[in-house]
């Protein structure tokens, strides 16, 4: 029997072998895994390891240039100081300092801290707001304020120690050069950042041109052709230490600019355009208006100038405008309150292309062309009475003139309703006396279609109105869409907050708000009623008598280019139409339209305007709505432009703006007192440039070279 120490002795050697075996075990295993690690996964780790020390910031692109037809810079770029944070440093800060940073910031920004915060969540996650969260990477340094002075920007960069993980850099914002003081805001538009849908769409597609930080075109050709203005964003890879700090740039991928977008606007025509219109509504708002007995509202208005030949935008002007400048760096609460405010006109409309209104008498000659064009000739004569009754209703002329039995040249000429009131009862006599009956033929509806009216014009811009033609049709599908509403009024006990009007109004709605009655057509006939157009449409209807008849889209860009000043893409003007019009009844409307100018309700007017050197065609128009002022138009063109200005609740469509149209027109040609200079004209020769402008090597843009065409009729 072995003695028990030395039974021990065996067993303390066994627990050392088994130590010692363990030992080994680990220490192997800790030798493959080295070797693992170093060897044969050395690359992936010490790749990683690199990318946890360098990342990518976005480096935004610079926009891309907006010019008019002469290259001057209608939409250009500046330099902007903008404060960002970084959220990597962030996030390894304690609550305490986190909390003290941020306030820090808001502070030297001159923002709330909440804001502050509010820019630093990820969109998606929980208390990001839409609109204002971050889009982008998680590496990448988000703004919190853009536009800051350069005094900010100092402060953040000279004193690092108390702003730690904010960044201070320049990038580019939109300004505005304005040309011979011009605001164009309504056609160039405006810019706002990505959403979060945007960005999301973006991503799915593989666009590159968006990330996180970029602006988006909002309204206006910005809109239009955002992605040819926005270029591709560069990138810039960093290297950081342990706390997120840039320590230096690792490489650089270049931005690539935005392409110029050259457009058919002349910013001294808009300069003319804008200040007319303009000082014609301040001087009609001192203007008593004898119906009312009070002063015009003279709350709105429009004014467009087409090349009458290819529909090509010149200029175009509304009121109210804004700012364009307002949406740089970022547009406050009440500011963008402002621009939707009804009590403010509001702003962000676009009269020319998104207001609608009743055409008034510049109606008349495209009912002239209804009738010629369905029995009725330029022999035809017919009272011009003071009065039409139609059923117990008498509708009036203009002031209760009579100029006994005339034709439509002199109809045009004096702006006689009752003529054109006798056209369309005569018309809805023969073809549709049945009010019940929506699909009665009406020649002068098919004619105010073939016309273009109660469709959009195709214009290079979003957010255009289609107007409307208050047919037979349309008439039925408002009755079908009101019905309720009314029958349910009609039906109530009448209270003191509605009128008898509403009341009575109400109850013949629901009875027969849908038959089209002789009183309808009749209004129709002169442009009233419920019919309405924006002065685009009306613009381009007057193109059309002045061309011959082509219906052009109207077109504000003439051509994209790249920076380097390569032609990318021309933008060619589009015919949409030919109107179905004999061009002998054209050339006799454009003949009566032209006495007008000459003695017809324009002439006051154009008194010593050397109408025989430059041949002015005109129609003026006077639009009644029910409970508000008269709407005045004047529609006018010669065989180069059409120009078109209307003020809404203005007065009679001469006196409100014939002294505007005068001067655009003055400007177009050059003309001084009664003498017709063309080298004074706001267009060099008179005529908008066939070129594009000149881009040179260095940069700089130079205006087209003139035609030969445009030089020889400069020099008559």
């Amino acid at each position: 029997m072995r003695p028990p120490t030395a039974a021990r002795g065996d067993r303390s050697r066994l627990r050392l072998v088994v130590v010692q075996a363990l030992v080994f075990s680990l220490f192997a295993t800790l030798f493959v895994r080295l070797y693992y690690l170093q060897v044969i996964g050395g690359e992936s780790y010490q790749a990683q390891a690199a990318d946890q020390s360098v990342r990518d910031i976005v480096v935004q692109p610079q926009r891309g240039l907006i010019v008019d037809s002469q290259g001057r810079p209608l939409v250009a770029n500046r330099t902007s100081w903008v404060i960002s944070m970084d959220r990597t440093l962030l996030g390894k800060l304690g609550e305490g300092q986190r909390t003290e940073l941020v306030r820090r910031v808001a502070v030297v920004v001159d923002a709330e801290p909440e804001d502050v915060e509010a820019r630093l969540v990820t969109c998606g996650d929980p208390g990001s707001i839409r609109d204002v969260c971050w889009n982008g990477s998680p590496y990448q340094p988000v703004p919190v304020a853009t536009d800051v002075p350069k005094s900010v920007a100092l402060q953040v960069l000279e004193q690092p120690e108390d702003y730690p993980g904010v960044l201070a850099e320049q990038q580019n914002v939109r300004s505005y050069p304005r040309p011979f003081g011009i605001n164009l805001a309504h056609v160039l538009g405006y810019l706002s950042p990505v959403t979060e849908d945007e960005y999301d769409l973006a991503a799915e597609r593989d666009d590159r041109s968006l990330n996180g930080a970029s602006v988006v075109g909002r309204a206006g050709v910005e809109k239009q052709y955002d992605e040819w203005l926005r270029g591709l964003p560069g990138y810039r890879r960093v290297a950081v230490d342990s706390m997120g700090r840039v320590l230096g740039d690792d490489s650089l991928v270049e931005s690539t600019p935005g392409d110029t977008l050259v457009t058919s606007i002349d910013a001294k025509v808009q300069s003319v355009v804008e200040r007319q219109l303009a000082e014609r509504i301040a001087f009609q708002r001192t203007q008593l208006d004898t119906v009312t007995g009070r002063k015009y509202a003279a709350d709105s208005g429009a004014a467009v100038v087409l090349d009458a030949k290819t529909g090509r935008v010149i200029a175009m002007a509304s009121q109210p405008t804004y700012d364009p400048d307002v949406w740089t760096g970022g547009i406050s609460e009440e500011q963008l309150k402002r621009l939707y405010s009804e009590r403010a006109g509001t702003p962000l409309l676009s009269r020319a292309t998104q207001g609608q209104f009743a055409p008034g008498s510049t109606w008349k000659p495209f009912m002239t062309a209804g009738a010629l064009t369905n029995g009725y000739s330029t022999d035809t004569a017919l009272p011009c009475s003071s009065g039409f009754q139609v059923g117990n209703r008498v509708f009036k002329n203009y002031e209760s003139g009579a100029y006994g039995s005339i034709g439509f040249a002199k109809a045009l000429e004096v702006s006689c309703n009752t003529f054109f009131y006798r056209i369309g009862y005569d018309f809805w006599q023969r073809f549709g006396s049945d009010p019940a009956d929506i699909d009665a033929r009406d020649p002068l509806v098919e004619e105010a279609k073939e016309f273009g009216f109660g469709s959009r014009t195709g214009i290079d811009l979003p957010g255009e109105a289609p107007g409307r033609i208050a047919d037979r049709h349309w008439k039925q599908a408002y009755y079908e869409s009101q019905k309720d509403y009314y029958c349910e009024l009609s039906a109530k006990p009448q209270t003191a907050d509605t009128s008898d009007f509403v009341y009575k109004f109400a109850r013949e709605f629901c009875l027969e708000g849908n038959l089209y009655r002789a009183g309808d057509a009749v209004n129709f006939s002169i442009g009233q009623g419920d019919t309405i157009v924006t002065p685009l449409q009306l613009a381009r209807g007057y193109a059309a008598l002045s061309n011959g008849g082509t219906l052009w889209a109207p077109t504000v860009a003439k051509a994209i280019v790249s920076p380097e000043g390569k032609v990318l893409r021309r933008i060619a003007p589009r015919k949409t139409g030919e109107v179905d019009v004999p061009q002998k009844y054209l050339d006799y409307i454009d003949g009566a339209l032209e006495n007008v100018s000459r003695v017809g309700t324009m002439a006051w007017k154009l008194v010593g305007f050397p109408i025989d050197d430059v041949t002015i065609r005109a129609k003026t128009g006077s639009a009644e709505v029910y409970g508000k002022q008269s709407t005045g138009w004047v529609a006018s063109y010669s065989e180069d432009y059409v120009v078109v200005m209307m003020i809404s609740q203005g007065g009679t469509g001469s006196g409100s703006t014939g002294d505007g149209i005068r001067a655009i027109w003055e400007a177009l040609y050059g003309v001084e007192g009664e003498t017709v200079r063309p080298a004074r004209a706001a267009i060099p020769g008179t005529v908008p440039p066939a070129r594009l402008p000149q881009f040179l090597e260095d940069g700089s843009i130079m205006p087209p070279v003139p035609d030969k065409a445009a030089l020889d009729k400069a020099g008559e």
